[in-house]
């Protein structure tokens, strides 16, 4: 890597959502976004599973449930207008996955799924979800953010995947969240 890595002004929010809240938890994020852009972030990141809350469990057996929490994490991508905001959200796709929604624009713009789901003590998401299979790096200028969920940052093979795309810094999205700058555009 030829010289020093750019600087990334992150915001972490640091929130407590509420298990099927899904109108306060998107409220509680787009908050958090608004005040990360207005205080200078670049990026923010958002807890795992915000828009849901944390542990769902069988509310993610509800298609009507997953239905709604993209509708409420739409909501909250509203407000990502000049700056990135990483959101965690339950995402049914060919199944449902834990996930982080990459929202600029005030769009949800790419969507990175969590690759260790956990099979041990009280954390029991295997019941839940299915693990991602890919790495995800996003670009600000000459900067790299690589994305990771929970365990996907102590499992052998996620950081693996991140390194191999060559990311510079992998973020952690388990209680805290990080934001992006505007200037100049990431790409996804």
């Amino acid at each position: 890597m030829a010289g020093p890595i750019p600087p990334v002004r992150l915001a972490l929010a640091q929130l407590n959502p509420r298990v099927g809240d899904l109108e306060g938890n998107a409220a509680k994020a787009r908050e958090a976004v608004i005040r990360a852009r207005d205080e200078g972030a670049e990026v923010v990141l958002l807890p795992e599973l915000v828009i849901s809350g944390h542990p769902a469990e069988d509310l993610l057996l509800q298609e009507r449930f997953l239905l709604d929490c993209e509708e409420a994490l739409r909501h909250a991508a509203g407000a990502a207008d000049g700056v990135v905001a990483l959101i965690g959200f339950p995402e049914r796709a060919d199944d449902v996955y834990d996930a982080m929604a990459v929202c600029a624009d005030g769009v949800v713009r790419a969507v990175y799924r969590k690759n260790v789901i956990p099979r041990h003590g009280i954390l029991d998401e295997h019941r839940h979800f299915q693990p991602g299979t890919s790495a995800a790096v996003l670009e600000f200028g000459g900067a790299r953010l690589g994305l990771a969920i929970g365990e996907d940052l102590w499992a052998p093979g996620p950081p693996t995947r991140l390194q191999q795309a060559m990311a510079a810094t992998v973020s952690r999205a388990r209680w805290t969240s990080m934001r992006s700058r505007a200037t100049p555009s990431p790409r996804w």
